[in-house]
């Protein structure tokens, strides 16, 4: 009974999220669309998550002990709310949906002969992966380092006690006498703890295996909203799944799914998805894809603290989203205001998240190539986007992919100032948070990937296209 009690709680941010997605999407665009179910399924998720845990803050904030009526009554009357009015919005449309869906899985849309059979491949591996990543999240224990050191602690604690109660460092906490909680990094926000809290709050007891299902549904809610996005921007099925199945087989993702408790996966999917709605709101100018952008770059900053920067890249990205024939001398201002700082810091010592920056260059190129193109931390993915960034040339600067470009280079540089500007250098010869940070980047790098070789391949077929009519 518990276990049912647990999978139908899990269900609550689903709902909750895709009911408010419901009632503010577009009437322009049919639920039919390509990708549409797949787009609001998969934020949903995410948009229902960050709304859980805001409600949860607010019921501690207001002093009511944690409990699953508390939490999940007012979050069920309120997604009721919303899908009556998605009702009365899109009736006929969501009387039709499930048939739609179906039609459109089982007809693997679009695709005939080897491309069906391809489809219908495709669509059993990430089923399969997922099936086999679901029993490691149901049969694995907590597993260490700072996933028992700075992110289950504050879980532990909140459940017993019933609210959020405040974590300090070793030193406040023994000059508090007691009156405080100390664990590796008290300073992280509350998100995903208080995730972990409403999976044994659904238990009715704490449970560090089966608390971390939602490492799993993030998974599974990244890997749609990829095939979505990707189908919204007018790529055919096959190349929208084959983004999709890039995102997930990423190991290092899927370590971090098995192995559940780092908050490395939940930051790259928000930022994730927080860069393809600034994408579908700098083709589609409708303010409700501005509103998800800015929502889920806000959640970002409430995942992990360098959130506040990964939410910063994207501001390059919205700008030239803004004034696209101005992306060429934004961009270039972009980086002579980045010259600029990186003066400043030759004479400076700021420590921002607790890494000391400084221009004291010494990046450990030898581990850094090792990780990205030769260990199996990422399959093929840096050779994959380096190659699709050389092939598509210019059109990376031409819209709507300018906008993604943007994001992804501020993604790869604020990278390159942490690990060789920073402390943090130390650690890429050790490849452990190198690659924990690089997570943050490596969907959205995967889907730049296939867009840029859509790029190209849209110019090739140009390129042939006016040879063919001057040769006639």
């Amino acid at each position: 009974m518990d276990l049912v009690r647990l999978f139908a709680g899990l269900l609550l941010p689903w709902l909750l999220g895709v009911s408010a997605l419901l009632v503010l999407r577009s009437d322009r665009r049919p639920l039919a669309a390509p990708g549409e179910f797949a787009w609001l399924a998969g934020a949903g998720y995410l948009a229902g998550a960050i709304l859980l845990t805001l409600w949860m803050r607010a019921l501690s904030l207001a002093g009511v002990r944690f409990g699953v009526l508390p939490i999940a009554l007012p979050l069920l009357v309120l997604s009721a709310g919303f899908a009556c009015i998605a009702w009365r919005r899109f009736k006929s449309e969501l009387t039709a949906a499930p048939a739609a869906a179906t039609r459109a899985l089982v007809a693997s849309p679009g695709l005939t002969g080897a491309w069906r059979v391809l489809w219908w491949i495709a669509i059993a591996w990430i089923s399969l992966r997922f099936a086999l990543l679901a029993l490691e999240v149901g049969s694995r224990p907590l597993y260490p380092w700072d996933a028992w050191i700075q992110w289950a602690t504050k879980a532990r604690v909140w459940y017993e006690m019933g609210r959020i109660v405040p974590f300090a460092r070793v030193e406040q906490w023994f000059a508090a006498n007691g009156s405080l909680y100390f664990d590796a990094s008290p300073e992280y926000p509350p998100t995903m703890p208080l995730l972990q809290v409403w999976s044994c709050l659904l238990l009715g007891r704490w449970d560090d295996t089966l608390m971390n299902w939602p490492w799993w549904q993030i998974g599974v809610a990244l890997t749609l909203l990829v095939y979505g996005a990707l189908r919204q921007l007018e790529l055919d099925a096959m190349s929208a799944l084959a983004g999709a199945l890039i995102v997930a087989s990423l190991p290092l993702a899927n370590v971090h799914v098995a192995l559940a408790g780092y908050a490395d996966l939940p930051m790259a999917a928000y930022y994730t998805c927080a860069a393809l709605a600034l994408l579908r709101w700098s083709v589609t100018r409708d303010a409700r894809d501005a509103g998800l952008a800015l929502l889920m770059a806000l959640a970002c900053t409430q995942i992990k603290n360098p959130g506040v920067a990964w939410a910063l890249t994207l501001l390059p990205g919205a700008v030239v989203a803004l004034s696209p024939r101005h992306s060429p001398k934004i961009i270039a201002i972009g980086f002579a205001a980045i010259v600029l700082l990186l003066g400043v810091l030759m004479q400076t010592q700021p420590i921002i998240f607790n890494y000391r920056l400084h221009l004291d260059f010494d990046l450990a190129w030898r581990a850094l190539a090792e990780s990205y193109f030769l260990y199996g931390n990422w399959n093929l993915l840096w050779y994959g986007a380096l190659m699709a960034a050389i092939l598509a040339g210019q059109r990376l600067l031409a819209p709507p992919l300018a906008a993604l470009t943007t994001v992804v280079a501020c993604g790869l540089l604020f990278l390159f100032v942490v690990f060789g500007f920073s402390d943090a250098r130390a650690w890429v010869t050790d490849q452990t948070t190198v690659n924990r940070a690089t997570l943050h980047l490596a969907p959205l790098l995967a889907v730049f990937m296939v867009l840029a070789f859509r790029a190209f391949a849209a110019r090739w077929r140009e390129t042939r296209s006016a040879q063919a009519s001057f040769a006639s």
